[in-house]
């Protein structure tokens, strides 16, 4: 029983952190040189990623919640599910902890949005305001890229450009 309620304050929790991390970068408009009237970091699509033990235990358990597969392959060791617009990544084996995970560039559903924020300008933008970047993206390339950035209470949080 308290694994459940630590489980459910855990996910709660980081719902609640990616909120308040999108309305923390709202605050600090950026601007950019393609299309100046974008006034957020462009953050795209939340989800949540979770390490899991047993990736076929995790499917059944969130499809018992209402998601269903979207994205992913169990024989690679990871599933993305979703519910509504609620994303949630399993991963076996990847990575350790759990991360927030924001993907410039795409909705909810894997679309592509046309305006957004480079992962580049996000990760300018963060830097600019005494963020740590964890792994910097060359800023001399282009496309897809991806940058670590932790929380003050060591949250990971993951940003990351598939186009």
């Amino acid at each position: 029983m308290n694994r459940s309620i630590l489980f459910s304050a855990t996910i709660s929790a980081s719902f609640g952190l990616g909120f308040f991390f999108n309305s923390l970068v709202e605050k600090r408009p950026i601007s950019t040189q393609e299309n100046p009237t974008i006034t957020d970091t462009g953050l795209g699509a939340f989800s949540i990623s979770l390490s899991v033990k047993d990736l076929a235990a995790s499917q059944e358990f969130y499809e018992t919640l209402g998601f269903s597969d979207f994205a992913g392959d169990i024989k690679a060791n990871y599933l993305i599910m979703k519910n509504g617009n609620a994303l949630v990544g399993l991963f076996e084996g990847m990575f350790e902890g759990n991360m927030l995970t924001f993907n410039p560039g795409w909705d909810e559903n894997a679309q592509e949005i046309k305006e957004f924020r480079d992962v580049r300008e996000i990760q300018n933008h963060l830097k600019s305001n005494n963020i740590e970047i964890i792994n910097e993206v060359d800023e001399s390339s282009s496309g897809p890229a991806s940058f670590l950035i932790q929380d003050p209470d060591g949250n990971m949080i993951l940003v990351d450009q598939h186009r």
